[in-house]
């Protein structure tokens, strides 16, 4: 480290792409501060995936113990089901506390310095950051921006954090509405009305877009509305929008076409959650001290170094991560920007591969991809002169399926005719957020069909789903 500076490396922002880039900044020999002003862990940790994933680990299983008819097919019978509202609010509140004392502890035990404030830029290499003690300045060789993300709004709709709230409230699970509004499929709103039918509550779920679940593959989408919303507990509307949404007791939801945007229905409900997705949290970051403007979205342009552009060129020593960039908001896909970061910083040319990073929804059963969708891969192929082709696999064929009695699914492989790379797997089904993985690896070193499928995969199990696609496309290839 020069001795001019007092840090190789200050972040701002301890969400999971901070803490990844500081594990690996000192794993790198880096003198790392990292600067929080709120909770360690971010959304994550705090407000998204760790305490939804409670969630619906404990009613899935409310879920599946009151399937009498899939118990009973094997062998097993069960009385009344009850459960605890509290009890399973409690489950995540703790495993929230346990995951962010965890990450605190790990960055202490590495010798991360930790700066409690408001952090931003007051000029190249150097941070402001205020405290409760007063402003404390710091010098950083290096400077790491992972400020995240908070929930989108849209106009017309009035927060009152009770009855219409966003998924950092819902996280709470402070009480369970016979009726709930959701507004947006995408896979938050997938997950919570996963939620909240398990644990006995109607759904209206209101999309603005065409077609329900329009982030997904379309053949996935497909399966999933036949069997996570058409037999539950689930009304839909699509192509419609929430023009108003007033809290209360009842709340009053003014539903207007997409396209008119003429007022179609009212619907009066006991709460209304707004899954409508995130915007970046990019304000007061000091970006104009060193000459970047956000893009349209309010998101910070980098490029796949996690550079920081001005006008479309790096700025020296200074990146950014996570959900700020709008590339893909994963906590996941933040760890490994933050990686790359790091490495870049450390004069190891290195790029991350969007491609490759997957991604999954918790529903039961659950949702995973990775790569393109087949009309993205279509699309590239019209660009670059390529034809593509996929293949699909039941899990219903799949032995493992058939012993667990889960049979509800697919895999669907999506790669080039001419030489066989996979450019995108979608899976829903049993474990699906597992096995994508597997297809992740392939698609990061770019890997063919023909080559896939004279891998040895484990007897019984649920792998051999896309085992099978794998030789399916070979031979067709």
């Amino acid at each position: 480290m020069s001795e001019q500076f007092d840090y190789d490396l200050v972040i701002i922002g301890a969400g999971v792409g901070g803490h990844g880039a500081a594990l690996h900044a000192v794993k790198c020999g880096l003198k790392t501060a990292i600067v929080e002003a709120k909770d360690m862990g971010g959304t994550c940790v705090n407000r998204g995936c760790i305490p939804s994933k409670a969630l619906l680990a404990a009613s899935g299983r409310v879920r599946e113990l009151r399937d009498t008819h899939h118990l009973d097919s094997l062998g097993i019978h069960v009385g009344g089901v009850t459960f605890d509202r509290q009890a399973i609010a409690n489950h995540a509140i703790n495993l929230v506390e346990k995951i962010r004392g965890d990450l605190t502890n790990s960055l202490k035990r590495l010798k991360v310095d930790t700066i409690r404030g408001w952090g931003k830029i007051v000029a190249p290499q150097k941070v402001s950051v205020i405290t409760e003690d007063g402003e404390k300045i710091v010098t950083a060789k290096d400077i790491m921006l992972c400020p995240g993300s908070v929930p989108f709004v849209p106009p017309g709709i009035e927060i009152d954090h009770k009855t219409v709230f966003t998924s950092d409230e819902a996280v709470r699970l402070e009480n369970l509405p016979k009726w709930v509004a959701i507004i947006g499929s995408g896979y938050i709103g997938l997950e919570f009305s996963d939620i909240y039918t398990a644990l006995g509550c109607e759904v209206t779920m209101i999309e603005a877009l065409d077609t329900l679940m329009p982030g997904f593959d379309p053949d996935i989408s497909k399966i999933a509305k036949r069997i996570l919303i058409d037999p539950r507990d689930i009304e839909t509307y699509v192509g419609t929008l929430a023009k108003t949404v007033k809290p209360g007791s009842p709340v009053v939801i003014e539903l207007a076409d997409a396209q008119t945007k003429e007022i179609i229905d009212v619907l009066e409900v006991d709460a209304c959650l707004v899954a409508t997705g995130r915007i970046p949290a990019t304000k007061n970051l000091g970006l104009e001290s060193v000459g970047v403007e956000l893009d349209r979205r309010g998101y910070i342009p980098v490029d796949d170094r996690m550079a920081v552009l001005s006008n479309g060129e790096p700025i020296p020593h200074l990146w950014a991560v996570g959900d700020a960039t709008g590339k893909m908001m994963l906590a996941h896909a933040a760890s490994g920007q933050g990686v790359v970061a790091v490495e870049n910083i450390c004069g190891r040319q290195k790029n991350i591969d969007y491609r490759s990073i997957p991604a999954a929804a918790f529903t039961h059963p659950e949702i995973s991809y990775v790569g393109l969708t087949e009309p993205a891969a279509k699309e590239l192929g019209q660009q670059e002169g390529f034809e593509v082709a996929s293949v699909k696999t039941y899990f219903k064929g799949n032995s493992k399926a058939l012993a667990e009695g889960e049979t509800e699914g697919m895999a669907k492989v999506v790669y080039r005719q001419d030489t066989g790379e996979v450019l995108g797997v979608h899976i829903i089904g049993i474990h699906a957020s597992d096995l994508i993985q597997e297809a992740a690896n392939a698609i990061a070193e770019r890997q063919s069909v023909q080559n896939l499928a004279f891998n040895v995969h484990t007897h019984p199990t649920l792998s051999e789903v896309l085992d099978e696609a794998y030789k399916r496309a070979e031979v067709a290839v």
